[in-house]
């Protein structure tokens, strides 16, 4: 496991302006240093002979296509309303009378 001191653990936190207690600098110092650890880990790999990648799938537009279609409910949910006009909503004015 990577070495890492509470003290710099500490620093860190000062410059993320975070107070911690000191409760809080013993759990987070060792926890700190495994994810330092697992980073070298992943680090230390080889991978010159692996390609780029995006997405571990090689997957391309899934969406279904765009239809317009009737969906059924604006009737209903028209009906729900209290004022309608023309097929929309009808709304009190908030900007007074067109001019």
């Amino acid at each position: 496991m990577a070495s890492l001191s509470r003290e710099e653990v500490a620093h860190v936190a000062q410059l993320a302006r975070l107070n911690l207690t000191d409760e809080q600098l013993d759990t987070f110092t060792p926890q700190l240093a495994a994810i330092l650890a697992n980073a070298a880990d992943v680090e230390a790999l080889d991978l010159d002979d692996v390609p780029p990648t995006s997405h571990p799938y090689p997957l391309q537009n899934v969406w279904r296509p765009d239809v317009v279609r009737q969906s059924g409910v604006r009737d209903a949910v028209l009906a729900a309303a209290p004022a309608t006009q023309d097929g929309m909503f009808r709304v009190p004015s908030v900007l007074g009378d067109a001019p």
